[in-house]
């Protein structure tokens, strides 16, 4: 996701970044380092060497910070995001229970019922056009019990 626009709120002491998705906020106290009333951000700018994927600011003292927009999203709690950070791990816990598991790479595609070029596809960590089912689904084929585990954030 590239960043379109950012500014500063001192205000409120966050970052201002503008997406294809709306404004999200970062605030100062999550930035390293930290711009502070005594060494406020006196610039910032979109870092074009990031794939205008990422802003860096500079603070009044000369030290500067980057932060990439997948922090931005982390800590705004994009459900997108959050989704496929949850397919990516999903996704790494099955490469490893593939390469482990005795069945060949065949017979776990005849159970799925897919192809082998979908079978393919599941398996890459980078393609986020899949289902958690999909996923669900191998892991259950390979002799792998998932549990969504849901509970309180801790303070």
């Amino acid at each position: 996701m590239k960043i379109r626009a950012v500014t500063v709120n001192n205000r409120r002491k966050v970052f201002a970044v503008r997406t294809s998705k709306g404004e999200l906020h970062y605030p100062f106290a999550k930035a390293d380092p930290r711009p502070t009333d005594d060494d406020p951000v006196a610039r910032v700018w979109i870092d074009k060497e990031l794939a205008s994927e990422a802003f860096t600011y500079a603070l009044g003292s000369g030290r500067e910070g980057t932060v990439h927009i997948e922090q931005v999203l982390e800590y705004n709690k994009d459900p997108d995001y959050l989704r496929d950070r949850l397919l990516y791990r999903l996704t790494l816990e099955a490469q490893k229970r593939v390469a482990a598991s005795r069945l060949p790479k065949r017979e776990i595609i005849r159970r799925l019922r897919t192809s082998a070029t979908q079978f393919y596809r599941l398996m890459d960590q980078t393609n986020y056009s899949k289902s958690v089912d999909q996923l669900v689904s191998l892991l259950q084929i390979l002799d792998c019990d998932v549990d969504l585990v849901v509970r309180a954030k801790s303070a």
